[in-house]
């Protein structure tokens, strides 16, 4: 299970503890909001994505979508996200409880801009129904990132 498997990573930081379960699903940035009581921007959602057949992760804000032409710009390829299926083979966690940490090692990690702006932001950790509050400095420590792109454009939730 994807939720023990981040459980037993944290361990080594001694922060497991600090990872918050709930009877209700967080799969989503509303759902997680609305679970944690906070604003969707801070939720910090993890995006998988396939560059060079080599799959990636990246952890963005909450209220942001990826600029394709950013993308481009970054990675030299096309935005292409995994499908559906190819999501917990690669990643080594389901939709719903993609994160940064406890990923398969072939993973590539990468924290986009649009996060820096909060004190704390909130990533899922490995299951649906699950979080944890993280500094961004921790979030950086603890995702093992390759370091900060600029991939995302702000959307109106209007």
């Amino acid at each position: 299970m994807s939720l023990e498997r981040v459980k037993k990573y944290f361990e080594k930081f001694g922060v497991k503890d600090s990872i918050m379960e709930f009877d209700v699903s967080s799969a989503t940035v509303e759902l997680a909001a609305k679970a944690l009581g906070c604003e969707e921007a801070r939720i910090a959602k993890t995006l998988s994505f396939l560059v060079d057949e080599n799959p990636i992760l990246i952890v963005t804000a909450g209220d942001v979508k990826i600029d394709n032409a950013k993308y481009k710009a970054t990675f030299h390829t096309k935005a292409k996200m995994l499908k559906f299926e190819e999501v917990e083979p690669l990643i080594g966690h389901a939709v719903g409880g993609v994160c940064p940490f406890a990923v398969n090692d072939n993973v590539k990690i990468y924290l986009d801009e649009s996060l820096k702006r909060f004190k704390t932001v909130f990533p899922a950790c490995g299951s649906a129904n699950s979080a944890i509050e993280l500094t961004i400095p921790e979030l950086e420590k603890y995702s093992s990132s390759l370091g900060w792109v600029d991939v995302c454009k702000y959307v109106s939730f209007e």
